[in-house]
């Protein structure tokens, strides 16, 4: 399986024009008296995707039943009259907003776990952190709990009970990265299966809602599901923060980030904690989204070419990736809605399917062995 490279092997220092030493393709920035180091390529590519992004967005708003002119959207959204109000803000609009903000923490999620990992395979929805929070969720409504004031709840106590059971089976003295792949693709399986029996003993016509929430939605969300999400999201943000400076240290190697003191165990723990409490959150608003969480690392990860998956980068690329998916769900079948994880899935399992030969190939010609 394909190794993160380790913050070692980034560009070797180069001297600027000061004559002070900084990592080649990094930029000074001075803010007040404080100084901090910009990666070029990986900026100019944030700032693509939020262009990229943006520009998504509003086609997302113009095009459905009915089409609406950019101008129209315009007004609707700095809240001046329009005869398009309840297209564009009731139904349009926080439907896109959820979809923003799920693939945002989808494409977050996703980078921290890899990142711990080492794995570009290792995603929540690969290594059971989904299916956990599917199957107590798929349980929950198979004996009547229906609230979409409560299911969220436990599609997060699922996701974190998952990962723990995960986390707890595969640390041996400290956590090997394969074995942690392996062991949550086995879980993956396990619940995959409880969750399959809940649908067999439940209601069928509950049955059939929760194969919908199963295979992930944006059909119906509107501004309650959207302002929990952001309230939830917005506090996670310091945890982000800190999270963004410490894969640093975890992508050194193992003896490296001991010399210097870092305790590894708990870095990687916090790590995943907030990627589990992310992929979980976003579960419980649109079900699991899946491949969304493990294409978006790995695409901003070529673009920026970063020795570290870029947060900022997974963040606007699993939300352009989920906002699009959602437009072509709603216009390729049209009248008929398909599912947005039918598009993600049908993106991501080729993908998934290329990648795992993509590593088979690799060890192949270096002479490993599987």
């Amino acid at each position: 399986m394909t190794t993160a490279p380790t913050a070692t092997t980034a560009a070797a220092p180069a001297a600027g024009r000061t004559g002070r030493i900084r990592p080649a393709g990094y930029s000074v920035v001075r803010i007040g008296r404080g100084t901090f180091l910009l990666h070029r390529r990986a900026a100019a590519v944030a700032v693509a995707l939020a262009l990229v992004l943006a520009a998504t967005c509003v086609a997302y708003l113009c095009v459905g039943e009915s089409f609406v002119s950019p101008a129209e959207v315009v007004k609707v959204i700095v809240g001046s009259p329009s005869p398009d109000e309840l297209v564009v803000g009731t139904l349009r609009l926080p439907r896109m907003v959820v979809g923003l903000l799920v693939g945002a923490a989808f494409g977050v999620a996703g980078a921290l776990i890899q990142t711990v990992a080492r794995n570009p395979l290792a995603s929540p929805d690969i290594i059971g952190i989904s299916k956990g929070a599917g199957a107590l969720t798929v349980g929950a409504m198979s004996l009547g709990v229906t609230s979409t004031a409560v299911l969220p709840y436990l599609s997060v106590i699922g996701g974190i009970v998952a990962a723990a059971l995960v986390y707890a089976f595969a640390w041996r003295g400290g956590l090997h990265a394969t074995r942690f792949v392996l062991i949550g693709i086995g879980f993956a399986i396990a619940l995959g299966s409880v969750t399959q029996l809940f649908l067999t003993k439940g209601d069928y016509l509950v049955a059939q809602q929760a194969q919908i929430w199963l295979t992930g939605s944006l059909n119906g969300r509107g501004w309650d599901q959207a302002t929990l999400l952001g309230w939830v999201l917005l506090a996670l943000v310091p945890a982000v923060l800190w999270a963004a400076y410490a894969q640093r240290t975890v992508s050194m190697d193992d003896d490296t980030a001991t010399a210097l003191g870092v305790r590894l165990g708990r870095v990687r723990l916090g790590l995943v904690l907030i990627g589990v409490v992310l992929a979980s959150v976003a579960t419980g608003a649109a079900g699991p989204v899946d491949f969304v969480a493990l294409l978006a690392p790995q695409i901003a990860r070529r673009m920026t070419r970063t020795a570290q998956i870029p947060l900022l980068s997974s963040a606007l690329t699993g939300a352009f990736v989920v906002v699009l998916a959602d437009l072509l769900a709603r216009k390729l079948l049209a009248p008929t809605e398909l599912p947005v994880g039918v598009l993600t899935a049908a993106v991501g399992a080729p993908y998934l399917i290329w990648l795992i030969a993509k590593n088979h190939g690799s060890r192949g010609r270096s002479g490993g062995t599987a």
